[in-house]
C-alpha cells in the first residue's frame, strides 16, 4: 500500500514515487548533524526556486536533536526564516505550551533561536476552541487550517521536507500498526486509544504524510534495526505503518549505523555530501 493523497490536481494522475533510499551515518550525532545540513540545502534550494519553503516537523528525542543541530549549524543563516512555513506531523492532545508536546520541544530546542514569522509557525491545536477535549475535532480544525494554506485544486500546502520517526512498534506519526486510521483518507484524524501512552494524540494520515514532495525517515538505534530492514523490503503497512509512507518525489531512510545493521549492503550508501 503506497498511501496517496485524498485528491491531487484536475486532469492529472499521480506519478509513482521513487523507490526508498537508504543513507547511513556513523552514529546517531553524525545523523543529527548531517540532518540538519541536508534540510537548511533544502529548503535554501526551495527558497531559491519560488521565494518561499516548508518543514514538518516531527517528535521524539532524534527528531528533537536534529531540530537543535539545525539552531546551530553554520550554514543556517542561508535560509530566510521568515518566508518557512512550518508544520506538524502529530502532536499529543496537550495545551500549548505543555513540555510533552512536540511542538513546546522543537521551540525550546530550535525554534525560538530563529527569526520565524509566527504567523507561519502552525502548531497542531491542543484542547480548547470549540472542539473543547476532543481530539478529533482538534484534527478537523488543523484540516481547516492546512485546507487554508494550500491552492486551488489541491488538498494540501506543499511540503517540502516532513520528517518522520519509527516507532517502537513501526508506528509512524501517531498511527499504530493494525489501526483503522491507516485507511483514513482524511486530512488528520484524532486518536483516543494509542497504544503506547494513554494521552490523545492528533496526526496527519498516511495520505497526507505522502503529500510531501521528500519524506525522511530519520532512524536511530540497534532496537530500530529490524523495523528499518522489513520496511526498506516492502513490509505491509498495516503491520508496519512506517513501511507506508513514500515522498512524491523522493524517500529517505537517514539512519546511524546501528539502525542500518540488517541492510544489505546495495540497499545503502555511505554519507554523502548535501
Amino acid at each position: 500500500m503506497r498511501a496517496r493523497p485524498p485528491r491531487e490536481r484536475a486532469g492529472s494522475a499521480p506519478p509513482e514515487p521513487p523507490a526508498p533510499e537508504a543513507i547511513v551515518f556513523p552514529n546517531a550525532r553524525a545523523l543529527a548533524t548531517a540532518v540538519a545540513s541536508r534540510l537548511i540545502h533544502r529548503l535554501a534550494r526551495a527558497q531559491g526556486e519560488r521565494g518561499e519553503a516548508s518543514w514538518v516537523l516531527t517528535g521524539g528525542p532524534l527528531g528533537i536533536a536534529c531540530a537543535a543541530a539545525v539552531a546551530v549549524d553554520a550554514g543556517r543563516f542561508a535560509v530566510d526564516w521568515s518566508r518557512v512555513d512550518l508544520w506538524w506531523s502529530d502532536e499529543r492532545f496537550l495545551p500549548g505550551g505543555d513540555p510533552l508536546r512536540n511542538e513546546t520541544q522543537a521551540r525550546q530546542a530550535c525554534l525560538d533561536r530563529l527569526p520565524l514569522d509566527e504567523g507561519r509557525v502552525r502548531p497542531i491545536p491542543g484542547p480548547g476552541g470549540p472542539w473543547g477535549a476532543d481530539p478529533e475535532g482538534a484534527a478537523e480544525e488543523y484540516a481547516r487550517i492546512l485546507d487554508a494554506a494550500s491552492g486551488p485544486g489541491v488538498p494540501l500546502p506543499r511540503f517540502d521536507v516532513m520528517w518522520l520517526g519509527v516507532g517502537d512498534d513501526g508506528h509512524v506519526g501517531s498511527l499504530p500498526p493494525g489501526s483503522p486510521w491507516l485507511h483514513d483518507t482524511r486530512t488528520a484524524v484524532g486518536l483516543r486509544d494509542f497504544p503506547w501512552e494513554p494521552r490523545p494524540r492528533v496526526t496527519l494520515t498516511l495520505p497526507s504524510m505522502s503529500w510531501a514532495d521528500e519524506v525522511w525517515m530519520i532512524v536511530a538505534g540497534d532496537h530500530k534495526a529490524d523495523l528499518v530492514a522489513r520496511a526498506l523490503a516492502g513490509a505491509d503497512p498495516d503491520a508496519l505503518p512506517a513501511a507506508g509512507v513514500h515522498g512524491r518525489h523522493g524517500t529517505l531512510w537517514l539512519l546511524d549505523a546501528e539502525a542500518a545493521s540488517l541492510l544489505p549492503r546495495r540497499a545503502r550508501r555511505g554519507a554523502l555530501p548535501v
